[in-house]
Order: C-alpha cells, then structure tokens, then sequence
C-alpha cells in the first residue's frame, strides 16, 4: 500500500501540489547530482526525461508527457550492460515519474545512490548531500 502522505491533493491526499513540486525538483537534483560521474556520452533520452521532469515542475508539462518520458528512461535502463548506466537511467525513470506518483521520488534518490556505488563511489557522503538538499516544506516527508 503507498504511502498516505504522497498522494495529490486532486486525489484526495494531502499532498499539496507545492510540495510535489519541490519532490520532482529534490529528484532531479539527487540524479544530476550523479549524471557527471558517467562522463560522455548520456543517451539523449535521459536528457529529454530530466528536461519533461523539469517541465512539468514549471506547469509545462503534462502528467501523460513525464509518463512518456519516464518509459524512455526505463527502456534505455533495460538496453545498457553497465550496472551503473542502468541504476542511472532508472533513477532519471523515477525522478521524472514523481509527476505521476510523487513517492517515485525516493526510488529516484535510492536508484542515485546504486549508481553511484555500481561505479565504486562511496554512498555515504552522496546520502548526506541529498538529505542537504531537501527543503524545509518536504523535510516531513523525507526525513
């Protein structure tokens, strides 16, 4: 069963859409925090998923789109060999699916976190960081 607290307001949760805001934005924040460790070259799709993510965030992007985008995302997840290129695109497939369901936006940060230990980085000051920058109006749900 998901979890009350990250269900819209337009669904009848609690989750104002301010918050689920400032989810979709703390997502992307945790993966493009990881992008740069997997230098060149990032598959065009998993720009595009960050950008609809972003999109969204600003009410220029529809529900339905980041849905789409999402998919992309998980397809190139499935299409690489590279346990880190996988857990990334994963993590950028639920960043931007925090548009839909807003929980995803802790499997995007978790997936950040397998990405970056796939590519023999240590996750503990990454978790730190993410927990740095989550905003006060979410802490509750986060922390």
């Amino acid at each position: 069963m998901r979890d009350q607290r990250f269900i819209a307001a337009h669904r009848g949760g609690p989750l104002k859409m301010e918050e689920h805001q400032l989810l979709i934005n703390w997502a992307c924040r945790c993966v493009e925090h990881v992008v740069p460790i997997f230098g060149e070259p990032i598959d065009e799709r998993l720009i595009h998923s960050i950008w609809v993510a972003k999109q969204w965030e600003s009410g220029n992007a529809t529900v339905g789109e980041a849905r789409s985008a999402s998919l992309e995302a998980i397809a190139v997840a499935r299409e690489a060999t590279n346990p880190g290129r996988v857990a990334l695109a994963r993590a950028i497939g639920h960043a931007v699916a925090t548009a839909h369901m807003a929980d995803h936006a802790l499997v995007a940060a978790s997936y950040a976190l397998k990405a970056l230990k796939a590519s023999g980085k240590s996750t503990e000051e990454e978790r730190k960081w993410q927990n740095e920058q989550v905003p006060p109006e979410i802490r509750h749900l986060l922390i």
